[in-house]
């Protein structure tokens, strides 16, 4: 948990303003954010200055503020001292020097006036300033409550006042509730696609902010005087629970104050306000960032050069987090500016692209204009413009003004150039007005109107493509006004709709599930009267059921759904319907305690009926865990909807992030087959319905008539939705797979895509591509008494890239179509990269254009592959060769770092900023739990006591190939367990996966795999499936190889090295025999494997070592049920084996009670494991396994399928 710290002491004259006086006071201000602990590094910064008070009129004083003095601090407490920031201090001077002008009237300031070019950052900081001439004394009453406006917003306030009849003086406590605020200050953006969960509010939570006022009130003949003002804000912050921790005050001591004569001359001014902390249109910058920005279009383009060549070969790791300072400065470019880049970037694809991927978090109107004079002159791809705008509209600040030049976009021609496009307008502009009624209330009903429209229009055409984008774009919104709209689509609601398409049903039910939170008693009437009509199809009873559950339903209406699923007569309705139920029943996520409650009661009436379906039926699976104390948990939906034909016609899997008491749809992907669910359609009793082979080779007929299905109808859809909204949608349709197919058949020609790109690889080619993005940016600013904006912040950026360059040789090449390949000698070389970088930031301190004080966690996780390697086919003679060169130097496939530090930057010094980890490398920070120490030759384990330090490398050698692979992990925490989990994350972390050179191995020249395959035809699928491993050797006649594949390490002049694998068909009366052998390759080498699908396996010297062998045989006679049995028997085994083998039979016993077997101790045999299976009824098994030295067993296991036609099998397979 951070801490913040804002403490204020003034000593001021009568708040009761006089106009004919001048007031002089001192005040001090000081904002310190760190741990509070004395080995933990802190920053802080301090703000002395001098005010005077001049009044102009009975309700009009001039502020002047002078000897600002600012000081920072970055270091240990009570340890390091605080130092002078004079460039800041001259140009904070420089601002504070323009008079202030406000009204004061009755203890109240009503309106503030400053010059023109005074910063938002100091007039808010004058707004702290005056926050202390605002507080409501009454003399009559001891504690009483007011609802105020202050700088935090119209929050409640609550006074206490005590009586010191000696000192003839009043000490006021005013405790401001800024958590509750009727109008707060406080803002948050990027978060609307993530609502608040009330629930998991209850049991916790990650930001607590306290603010507490002390005035001492002097009684005068005039009436009340303020002898001492104080303030502290406190705020705690956690990626986690917050759970106690109180904060020790910190002490102030009281300034002189005197009167002047002085008269101030204010010049023009304008007005900015009331007391009301107030941010600027244009956002606060970045916090991680802090850069000069004059003159952005240079240094943007040299970012976006910078970014584009340094990834080309490598992850460059320094470049990835310049992708934020990259955003800083488009945000403070002008339109102009934008066009300006455009215009230099146009004629270059590298840079052309980059600039576009990060344009689009320029979040206000100008990117609009922007792009829409992008989408008018169709300068731009249509793959450009779908990119580019998804992530605008996306990332956009949802404005009045925003969601009107959006609305240009339905309208663009270009928009409407390719369908995919298309639907990537609608729905993003559908997201963007569900982004604008989140934070506008009532929302006009003006910004969905052309969706509205768009339905409308296509339920009159009949169109069913036009329909659906509409129905999902209004699913994005939902915007309460839609549920007319939406009704239209639906039977049992409008005359006519149940003739619609399924499909354009489902997509309408479906809309519903946004407006399932926003109006969910509306919500819960239609789609329970949708699910209780048996006469509609069941996919659609089931999608409402669904939505249904999501308007989180009272205990009533799951009654009303359990009495309907007891007469339920379709099976497909009543068990995905149960599962739903039953997954929710399980849930321990917050927004589900009260539900899942209900869904438990539901189990006991339903489950003697439902609870033995199988998964051949539809399903919900549902898994979810939350931890209290973290905040945080996951959920995942897996929806499988079917008909009779047992294959799903729509696959859902959904995916939600649980934290800081929110809730994120991360992801959610869906595949809808409704052209194969037609296909499908009157063929259902073909299919015998046991999941046989028969079974499966009636399906693949039917399947295969799929090119007769109507042009205009998709054989399958695909969509993605991202935070709760739908974001990609495509029809997939038979034209587009059989143009594929031709492509790539044999008889291309000359106009086949595939025939050009083998004419460029011939000649030789290169691509290299780079795409930086921000994923999301999340803020939360909340004011504190100094009128400085608390901020706590998340970031997410990504940088991909990939380099591939190719040059083939192909003798003799194709001419006239690509089947001449098959006869030709194809050399490829390849080399190339590819790798992705994902940076991540928290921010928790103040942040301004001026200046930043705070704790930042960053955290970096780089992927790289890198490649080099020749490849050599004969597909005629069946020989396949590829060459690669083992790795020279350390290559880092995969690492992690991560750190947190306290934070000092200020524009002035943007390059001599203050980065400290918050963990100190010195002896005061080593405090720590007792941790083992362990070290081994191939295995390095360093776990020091003292300062919690773990060190952790290990390598697996492959000499003949001259490669190892390593793993590293570096981890250093601060342990204070009475406030874990957050001061474990308090640390330094680094995990790496590197492929090293070997050490100690011979140079190799290069690694090289050959694959021939044998003349004879190979063997069946069946074969191979039921291939396992048995010895091999002294055979009469040597055979040919069906397949030989080689392994090798060549470090010439030195003979081979490597592995040999050989698979041999030696036919026999009944069947094949499928029989192989893996040989070390070199002089001395004996090492072999050899196994056949009839005997056991055996490996070691000349197959002689060790041996294991496996008998799996199934059977059913008339007088017993169906049953599998299966025998694992082991002579001599490798030590690690045993070793395995007895830990694994350590956990027995518990594994087994937790899953609910019985066991008993029985003398069975030696070196033998065995498992029986017995089917005792088509929806439950038996299992008895029985070990050397225990018998364990349970009965009416329920079977995940049906075990309908087992009966039917009779097979015994030796392995």
């Amino acid at each position: 948990m951070l801490r913040l710290y804002l403490c204020l002491l003034v000593a001021l004259a009568d708040p009761f303003l006089n106009s004919k006086k001048t007031y002089e006071y001192k005040y001090e201000g000081l904002v310190r954010v760190g741990r509070e602990l004395p080995d933990l590094i802190e920053s802080a910064l301090k703000l002395r200055c001098t005010f005077k008070i001049i009044g102009e009129s009975p309700q009009t004083f001039v502020l002047q503020i002078s000897n600002v003095d600012v000081e920072d601090f970055n270091g240990l407490p009570r340890k390091s001292v605080f130092s002078p920031s004079q460039k800041l201090t001259k140009r904070l001077s420089a601002e504070f020097s323009q008079p202030v002008v406000f009204e004061f009237s009755k203890g109240q300031i009503t309106d503030i006036r400053t010059a023109p070019g005074v910063s938002n950052t100091v007039v808010n900081i004058v707004r702290g300033i005056l926050g202390f001439l605002q507080v409501t004394v009454k003399t009559t009453q001891r504690f009483y409550e007011l609802v105020e406006l202050g700088i935090h917003g119209v929050c409640q306030s609550s006074y206490t006042v005590e009586e010191d009849n000696n000192a003839k003086e009043l000490k006021v406590t005013q405790m401001v509730d800024i958590t509750n605020c009727q109008q707060p200050a406080a803002l948050y953006r990027g978060m609307a696609l993530a609502p608040e969960d009330k629930f998991s509010k209850q049991r916790g939570e990650s930001v607590v902010s306290t603010v507490k006022h002390t005035y001492t009130v002097k009684s005068t003949a005039d009436g009340g005087l303020i002898t001492k003002a104080f303030a502290q804000e406190r705020q705690y912050f956690s990626p986690f629970n917050v759970k106690g921790g109180n904060s020790r005050m910190l002490a102030l001591y009281l300034l002189k104050v005197s009167d002047t004569t002085d008269k101030i001359v204010t010049g023009q001014v304008q007005s900015r306000g009331n007391l009301m902390y107030r941010t600027e249109k244009v956002f606060n910058p970045i916090p991680v960032v802090m850069i000069n920005l004059n003159e952005p279009v240079p240094k943007i383009l040299d970012l976006i050069k910078r970014l584009a060549q340094a990834n080309i070969y490598q992850v460059d790791s320094s470049s990835s987090t310049e992708v934020l300072n990259l955003i800083q400065l488009l945000r403070v470019a002008t339109r102009d500016n934008l066009d300006q880049l455009w215009k230099q970037v146009l004629g270059n694809d590298e840079h052309r692209r980059g600039f576009l991927d990060l344009v689009v978090e320029v979040t206000d109107e100008r990117i609009l204009k922007f792009l829409e004079t992008r989408f008018k002159a169709a300068d731009i791809t249509a793959n450009e413009a779908g990119q580019a705008l998804v992530v605008a509209f996306n990332h956009l600040s949802a404005e009045p003004v925003s969601v009107a030049l959006a609305q240009e976009f339905l309208s663009i021609p270009l928009s409407k150039s390719q369908p995919l496009l298309w639907n990537t307008v609608v729905l993003a502009y559908g997201s963007l007005v569900y982004r604008y009624c989140v934070y506008t209330d009532p929302c006009p009903v003006t910004v969905v109107q052309p969706l509205l429209d768009m339905a409308t229009s296509g339920l009159s055409k009949n169109s069913e493509e036009d329909m659906i984008l509409a129905l999902k774009a209004l699913g994005n919104a939902a915007h309460p006004s839609s549920i007319k709209t939406l009704l239209k689509f639906l039977p049992g609601y409008t005359s006519g709709a149940e003739k619609l398409p399924t499909r354009v049903q489902s997509a309408a039910v479906l809309a519903f599930r946004l407006l399932a939170s926003r109006d969910p008693h509306n919500v819960q009437d239609i789609v329970l009267n949708l699910f209780v009509q048996r006469t509609l199809p069941a996919e659609i009873r089931m999608l409402a059921c669904m939505v249904l559950l999501e308007t989180k339903p009272s205990i009533a209406l799951i009654s009303v759904i359990s009495e309907v699923l007891l007469e339920e007569t379709d099976l497909q309705v009543a068990s995905f319907s149960y599962s739903l139920l039953k997954g929710i029943a399980k849930s321990r996520t917050p927004d589900n305690q009260h539900l899942s409650t209900a869904c438990n009661i539901a189990m006991k009436i339903l489950n003697p009926k439902l609870g033995h379906l199988s998964y051949r039926y539809s399903k919900n699976m549902h898994f979810d865990w939350f931890h209290d104390d973290f905040l945080f948990g996951t959920s995942a939906d897996i929806y499988m909807l079917k008909n009779e034909s047992l294959i799903p016609t729509k696959l859902m899997l959904k995916g939600k992030i649980h934290f800081i008491g929110r809730i994120l749809q991360f992801l959610e992907l869906g595949v809808h087959a409704d052209g194969i669910k037609e296909l499908f359609a009157g063929k259902i009793p073909q299919l015998k319905k046991d999941l046989g082979i028969t079974d499966f080779a009636t399906i693949m007929k039917i399947l295969s008539d799929w090119q007769n299905l109507p042009k205009d109808r998709p054989l399958l859809t695909a969509y993605a939705r991202v935070f709760g909204q739908e974001a990609f949608l495509m029809d997939v349709s038979g034209d587009s797979i059989q143009s594929i197919i031709k492509s790539f058949s044999a008889s291309a020609g000359k106009e086949s895509m595939v025939w050009q790109k083998i004419q460029d690889v011939q000649k030789g080619t290169s691509w290299h591509w780079t795409k930086p993005h921000l994923v999301y940016e999340a803020r939360f600013i909340q004011p504190a008494c100094l009128g400085l904006p608390v901020e706590i912040s998340k970031y997410y950026s990504i940088v991909n890239a990939v380099t591939m360059k190719a040059k083939a040789e192909i003798n003799p090449p194709p001419k006239e179509h690509l089947g001449e390949l098959l006869s030709s000698d194809i050399s490829l070389h390849t080399d190339g990269f590819a790798g992705v970088t994902k940076d991540h930031f928290v921010f928790h301190g103040i942040n301004t254009d001026l200046f930043q004080c705070g704790v930042e966690l960053k955290s970096k996780i780089i992927s790289a592959l890198p490649w080099a390697f020749d490849l050599k086919i004969n597909i005629k003679e069946h020989k396949y060769e590829m060459n690669l060169t083992p790795s020279k130097t350390v290559t880092e496939l995969f690492s992690v770092n991560s750190d947190v530090f306290a934070v000092l930057r200020n524009i002035e010094d943007p390059s001599l900023f203050k980065i400290t980890p918050m963990m100190p490398e010195t002896a005061d920070s080593q405090q720590g739990l007792p941790l083992p120490s362990l070290q081994t030759k191939q295995l390095c384990f360093l776990w020091q006591t003292e300062d919690s330090e773990v060190k952790f490398r290990q390598c697996a050698d492959a000499k003949i190939y001259g490669t190892a692979v390593c793993i590293e992990a570096e981890a250093k925490r601060a342990h204070y367990l009475h406030e874990y989990p957050l001061y474990y994350f308090l640390g330094r972390t680094r995990f790496s996966y590197q492929l090293e050179p070997a050490k100690g191995a011979k140079p190799i020249e290069k690694i090289q795999i050959q694959v021939t395959a044998g003349r004879k035809h190979p063997p069946g699928v069946s074969e191979i499936m039921n291939f396992t491993h048995r010895v091999f050797k002294n055979l009469d006649a040597t055979p040919e190889p069906v397949v030989t594949v080689k392994a090798l390490g060549l470090s010439l002049p030195a003979k081979l090295l490597g592995y040999e694998g050989v698979a041999f068909n030696l036919p026999t009366a009944q069947r094949d025999n499928i029989e192989m052998i893996v040989s070390e390759v070199g002089e001395e080498a004996n090492w072999k494997i050899c196994a056949n699908v009839k005997a056991h396996l055996r490996w070691g010297a000349e197959c002689q070592t060790y041996d294991v062998s496996m008998r799996v045989s199934a059977a059913c006679q008339p007088e017993s049920k169906p049953s599998i049995h299966t025998k694992i028997n082991w002579g001599a085994l490798p030590s690690v084996f045993i070793m395995i083998g007895q830990k694994i039979q350590e956990y027995v016993p518990g594994i087994s009670y937790i899953m609910g077997f019985y066991q008993k101790y029985e003398k069975n045999q030696e070196r033998q494991a065995a498992v029986t299976v017995v089917a005792s009824s088509p929806e439950t098994f038996d299992m008895r396994v029985k070990i050397p030295e225990r018998t364990i067993y349970k009965k009416a296991i329920p079977s995940p399928v049906d075990l309908v036609g087992f009966e039917a099998v009779n097979f015994t397979m030796s392995i």
